[in-house]
């Protein structure tokens, strides 16, 4: 059977599994649309939680950020994961105690304003939609590739899916949905790094073979990768290139950022109990350390195999270039989505393949006839998907890994578009502007509103502001200098007064939403930006995606400023934040 058959079958079975689970499970009222009804299994949830976290950027595009970036990339696993059990510890619970939808409905009542909850809405849609965008570039390569279409037709093909099973489910379709996603793209991630693992190892654990050596030679896989790419001019993978400052400002607002991303939080609320809650997050944790720890070997595998595949043999040899007419089928494939491209700026029908913004070598190329570096697009997001043919698998993980990819992307954005839906229909339409709607009309709202998003997220997935994981990282930034500090301080101060919290999510939104648009452009629209995204022009040299962490200082200054020298929260506000801190079983008849 042809690859491309296979794919579309595998594909296909996946997408007839989701749907079909959408009509299964089709929310009939508010709650099944909102939180599935209060009703799901510790252990689902977290299998949901899992699938709906590890979105495109985690599966597609975090282990090619790891492929182009090495060390620094480490930033990633470290602030994701730690940022997860600052969630679990610290804010899930607490917020399944409280009983409500939505993260702003939580902020309008603990702040006892309107005014709070209008801006924890715009502040979750602007995360949120910064989020999605990384989803829908995902999407983007994802389908491009493996239907053999351009970019942008893949973007319209992912909309298309995300809303058949999205808008007709809600968050009791999204979560069944969610568990079969998780399946497909754990077993689509971990079988091609085995085989990869065992083809250059030995060794058929990724995790040991990322620090193994090499099948037959004796080195150590990271000893030659970092041999091969400093011979072509690049810095040495295993070696920090990033300042301590960005590397340490960008692990903790990706840790709050975490923490404070809408999609995760409203997965807490589908459970049953207050401790549910707690179990499903370590549930979660384990389902998704599966791949973080897998996603460095991957990564560097990856590197590995496609240096060599370019570079045959020594340096600066003619022959040991690769031929562009002898590029392999992989190649060719990949070309036609524009995620890969050759320029031949020598004329030699060679692929030269190096770091050319290094003066230092670009000199010597020059005197072996290099022009410059030929691999003038190699988009990082293809590199997951395009491992398994790179390192030449059978035909059915590629088509394995398809459907990985495509449920990775699909399922954070589904999440994603049901929290953007909520807040529209349940905070802002029937919390503040119509308090009287009938329920069948807010259920109708809700997916009026989420088929906005969905066209709004495509139109930007079409011209997103830089690669998926870059993207996700501002939106993390986003929820960590809006969201992270309102929701900290609403259970933990309580004499955090809604003058205080309002003031706060503003300053930190509004500082981190300039700072990132005068450099990646003005809602990132291309080419509106004001200054070059370049390190000589940062603020004390912090980097926009950085940036999060800053704000979220922002916030928690201005609020608790604000908060002092005005009036404290009435006392029934704070009788009920000492109550959401309380367990339950150590209060009087409480059971746990």
């Amino acid at each position: 059977m042809e690859l491309q058959t296979l794919i579309y079958l595998v594909v296909g079975a996946s997408f007839a599994l989701y749907i079909g689970i959408a009509i299964w499970a089709r929310a009939a009222s508010t709650g099944e649309f909102y939180v599935a009804g209060k009703g799901v299994h510790p252990v689902a949830n977290g299998m949901a939680t899992a699938a709906d976290w590890m979105s495109a950027a985690s599966f597609i595009s975090m282990a090619g950020l790891i492929a182009f970036t090495g060390y620094d990339a480490s930033v990633y696993l470290m602030g994701w994961t730690g940022g997860y059990v600052l969630l679990a510890m610290l804010l899930a619970p607490y917020l399944r105690k409280f009983g409500k939808f939505t993260v702003p409905e939580f902020i309008g009542e603990r702040y006892y304003s309107q005014t709070a909850r209008l801006v924890a809405v715009v502040c979750l849609i602007a995360a949120s939609i910064t989020y999605v965008i990384g989803q829908m570039k995902g999407v983007g390569v994802a389908f491009g590739r493996f239907l053999e279409v351009e970019f942008e037709t893949g973007v319209l093909v992912g909309m298309g899916i995300v809303f058949i099973y999205a808008v007709m489910g809600g968050m009791k379709g999204i979560t069944y949905t969610q568990i079969a996603q998780y399946c497909v793209l754990i077993f689509a991630y971990t079988v091609p790094a085995v085989f990869i693992s065992l083809q250059l190892t030995g060794t058929p654990i990724p995790q040991l073979g990322l620090g193994s050596e090499l099948a037959g030679n004796g080195t150590y896989m990271l000893d030659k990768l970092d041999r091969i790419i400093t011979e072509l001019g690049f810095a040495a993978y295993t070696e920090q290139k990033g300042s301590t400052l960005n590397l340490s400002l960008l692990t903790l607002s990706l840790m709050i950022g975490t923490a404070g991303l809408p999609h995760v939080i409203i997965r807490f609320f589908t459970v049953p109990k207050v401790r549910d809650a707690r179990y499903s997050a370590g549930w979660a944790l384990l389902f998704i350390a599966i791949l973080y720890t897998t996603a460095p070997a991957v990564g560097s595998m990856a590197r590995l195999n496609l240096t060599e595949m370019v570079q045959t043999g020594p340096v600066g040899t003619p022959e040991a270039n690769l031929r562009y007419a002898e590029r392999p089928q992989w190649f060719r494939t990949w070309e036609t989505t524009g995620l890969l491209e050759f320029q031949d700026k020598n004329g030699d029908g060679r692929i030269q393949y190096y770091n050319d913004a290094n003066p230092d070598f670009a000199e010597r190329a020059r005197q072996w006839g290099w022009e410059g570096n030929e691999l003038v697009t190699v988009d990082r997001d293809i590199m997951v998907l395009a491992n398994p043919e790179i390192a030449g698998l059978p035909d059915w993980v590629i088509a394995l890994v398809a459907a990985g990819g495509l449920a990775a992307a699909l399922s954070t954005a589904a999440g994603l578009l049901l929290a953007i839906s909520s807040a529209i229909s349940h905070d802002l339409l029937k919390g503040v502007l119509m308090p009287d709607i009938p329920e069948k009309r807010e259920l109708l709202a809700g997916r009026l509103s989420m088929f906005g998003a969905i066209v709004l997220a495509g139109y930007l997935g079409m011209n997103p502001p830089g690669f998926a994981a870059e993207v996700v990282a501002l939106a993390f930034g986003l929820a960590a200098s809006s969201i992270f500090p309102a929701l900290m301080l609403g259970i933990f101060h309580k004499r955090m007064n809604r003058a205080g919290a309002v003031a706060g999510m503003l300053a930190g939104l509004g500082s981190t939403l300039v700072y990132i648009f005068v450099y990646k452009g003005w809602l990132f629209l291309p080419g509106t930006n004001n200054l070059p995204n370049t390190a000589e022009y940062w603020l004390l040299g912090i980097q926009p995606e950085s940036f999060g962490a800053v704000g979220a200082l922002i916030n928690f200054t201005v609020a608790l400023a604000v908060a002092r020298i005005t009036a404290a929260p009435p006392e029934h506000i704070q009788h009920l934040v000492e109550d959401i801190r309380v367990p339950r079983a150590a209060q009087p008849g409480g059971t746990g």
